[in-house]
């Protein structure tokens, strides 16, 4: 079962780091990510606790932003966009999250761009941390396939 203390330690493990060094890629295009209608919002892990409003949907619980929220308030789904842990190997691996494609240039144009490296390697240690947990084990597996069938879409 999963507790804040796991959580906490793997939004530690984020830190500050973001995608591309030292630069903030919501200037890229203006915070699309954190833009969206009502029924938007970043997928919660299991039992992950946030201060924004949380909606439930069909793929589970939603936190909801208005377009702009305290960076310390965000969940992990938003610390490490556009990314997710594959959990499915040995060695959890940072994948481009395919679902991220229609909105964020960086994650479309991944091939393109220079991602910074310790973001890439703490987006898998916290997968390596959240796969010991089997509630968040099996989410990620089943967002995993989310994932690819969004990336089947887009080839």
């Amino acid at each position: 079962m999963q507790d804040n203390r796991m959580y906490k330690e793997a939004m530690e493990i984020i830190g500050e780091l973001t995608p591309l060094r030292g630069h903030d890629c919501g200037k890229l295009c203006d915070c699309a990510c954190c833009k969206g209608g009502e029924e938007d919002g970043m997928l919660l892990f299991p039992g992950e606790q946030t201060e924004l409003e949380v909606k439930e949907a069909d793929g589970g619980r939603l936190a909801v932003c208005t377009g702009t929220c305290d960076r310390e308030k965000r969940p992990l789904a938003c610390r490490i966009f556009p990314f997710f842990p594959d959990i499915r190997g040995k060695r959890v691996k940072a994948v481009v999250d395919a679902r991220a494609l229609r909105l964020c240039p960086i994650a479309y144009h991944s091939e393109n761009v220079k991602f910074d490296r310790k973001f890439v390697k703490a987006v898998e240690k916290v997968g390596e941390l959240l796969r010991r947990d089997e509630q968040c084990r099996q989410f990620m597996l089943e967002t995993l396939e989310d994932i690819e069938l969004t990336q089947k879409f887009y080839k």
